[in-house]
């Protein structure tokens, strides 16, 4: 088994990435760390308050984290996500509250306890883990590794240039990318080819309660038809530590642009490495029927546990 703490900001497509950890065979999820992103972090903690509990999580701490971007105000895309953050899905509200204290010292104590063990998964912008790695530069050793959902070699969704979560907090990404991990990046040169299709969505429909967050997720969050629909951007980070093999990673020196007029935000990839060490593994290639042929059975798996 995998050890996983996931920092993110629900969020439909995270949503649907911690019900595919909560149902993948060979992870544990450790803890989940909440960052406004998405939605307020109000709304963002609330969702995954709310998902630990329809997803029967049991006793995984959720902790809250940094409201908005280090040093710059904040972006948000409830025009994406709706204003509950999760589209047209309806969870019941939480009963149990967050954990104590911030994510970040969550996060901390998580590595600190079982060092080599846990990876990472960053589902939102990177604010939490900058954090982190400036307060204990330890947690670089500490973590087996990191993988995260943002960035891009060759296009953005939120500007021409930048993928929303690099744009939330490049200065926070930055940090991140230069603190001497290796970054496993899953951008959206693969995500944007992890998309839901008739055939797919067809696949979720009969799997019970779990359908209930799934399908109306799903399908609010774009228009689903046999050869296309809306990607599932952050699954793909999930599926990436649940198997490795389900993406072609190459390494790069990835910068992030904290000052460009029109390029803020952005994640330069540079392949040519030319002796340099490459602080990054960036995805190039999903293999998408695996892809889903994974996703749906952990789905399945978890959707048999919650009836």
């Amino acid at each position: 088994m995998t050890k996983v703490l996931i920092d993110c900001d629900p969020g439909i497509d995270d949503a649907m990435a911690l019900a595919l950890a909560a149902g993948a065979p060979g992870l544990e999820l450790v803890g989940v760390t909440t960052v406004g992103g998405n939605a307020d972090l109000a709304v963002t903690t609330r969702n995954a308050l709310a998902l630990r509990e329809f997803l029967d999580l049991g006793d995984v701490p959720v902790a809250p984290g940094s409201p908005g971007a280090l040093l710059h105000p904040v972006v948000r895309a409830d025009h994406v996500h709706g204003p509950t953050g999760l589209g047209d899905a309806v969870l019941p509200e939480p009963v149990r509250a967050a954990a104590d204290g911030h994510a970040v010292d969550l996060i901390i104590d998580t590595l600190r306890a079982a060092p080599g063990e846990v990876t990472l998964i960053a589902i939102g912008p990177l604010t939490n883990l900058a954090l982190a790695v400036r307060k204990e530069p330890r947690v670089v050793e500490w973590a087996r590794d990191l993988v995260i959902m943002g960035g891009s070699w060759t296009r953005g969704n939120h500007n021409p240039a930048a993928e929303f979560n690099m744009l939330a907090d490049p200065e926070a990404a930055a940090i991140v990318f230069e603190s001497g991990w290796t970054v496993r990046m899953l951008g959206l040169d693969v995500t944007l080819t992890a998309v839901i299709t008739a055939e797919v969505l067809d696949r979720m429909r009969p799997l019970g309660r779990l359908a209930e967050l799934l399908v109306p997720a799903a399908t609010a969050y774009g228009t689903v038809t046999a050869d296309a629909g809306p990607a599932v951007h952050d699954a793909c980070a999930v599926a990436y530590a649940m198997d490795p093999t389900l993406v072609t990673m190459t390494p790069a020196v990835v910068n992030v642009e904290t000052r460009g007029e029109y390029t803020r935000g952005m994640t330069v990839v540079d392949f040519r490495t030319d002796g340099r060490a490459p602080n990054a593994l960036v995805g190039t290639r999903l293999e998408v029927g695996r892809f889903w042929d994974a996703v749906l059975a952990a789905y399945g798996r978890l959707a048999e546990r919650l009836g």
